[in-house]
């Protein structure tokens, strides 16, 4: 695990007996998820920050009359919760759900902010990949509100496909969502989006198959 986590965001510039180092100052522990069982539910105070070892996490918003909202995706490798643990007793709005079986490893977030009684000098190096994460994940949730700016379904499809052609460096790339995660993460009815895509695909915009798209230029192949 140790080599896993020194790949992380979280862990970066961090070495694997370091880390062995650190996993007890922050009170860490691991726990498994079966698909679609709840981690954290809308109204829960957290204290722990959550990295994904196997598999991911979806951040859904439920509203009162039933509806609901996919407002994030976590896949392997990153970490959730981090906002709210650092405000004590931040009730939260959203609910944490396994995308997927997963594996979860939890870190006390009061003792990630205080210098553990060994004083490690590489715990300065967490915090500060921790604010790294904040401001990425902020970004990322200004990207979002890029993509739901536009009025038509298109628009929004156009914006988000564009983004994860440029994120991934290629015309062809898979995407994280299903088509309801999609359509929940756009802000738009499925049979609606699943509709425009098919229509996009026809008009020779894109090519798809399920999470897997590849763009085309101008309606001609390349």
């Amino acid at each position: 695990m140790k080599i896993f986590l020194k790949n992380t965001s979280l862990f970066q510039g961090i070495q694997e007996e370091e880390i062995k180092a650190l996993l007890p100052c922050l009170g860490a522990h691991k726990k498994s998820f079966q698909k679609g069982e709840i981690l954290y539910q809308a109204g829960d105070t957290i204290e722990e920050v959550g990295l994904v070892l196997e598999g991911s996490v979806n951040i859904v918003v439920n509203f009162y009359w039933g509806d609901s909202v996919l407002f994030g995706h976590i896949p392997k490798g990153e970490i959730f919760g981090e906002t709210y643990a650092a405000i004590p007793g931040k009730e939260l709005l959203c609910d944490v759900v396994a995308a997927e079986k997963s594996s979860i490893l939890f870190l006390n977030m009061n003792h990630l902010f205080t210098t553990c009684q060994k004083s490690c000098s590489f715990h300065n190096r967490l915090v500060h990949n921790l604010i790294q994460i904040s401001a990425q994940k902020n970004l990322n949730l200004s990207q979002r509100m890029l993509h739901t700016a536009s009025k038509s379904i298109r628009g929004r499809l156009l914006s988000y496909l564009s983004e994860q052609s440029i994120k991934n460096n290629s015309r062809h790339f898979q995407i994280p969502f299903s088509r309801q995660e999609l359509a929940d993460y756009l802000g738009v009815d499925r049979s609606a989006l699943s509709n425009e895509l098919s229509k996009m695909q026809r008009e020779g915009f894109i090519e798809y198959k399920k999470n897997d798209f590849l763009l085309k230029e101008g309606g001609t192949d390349f």
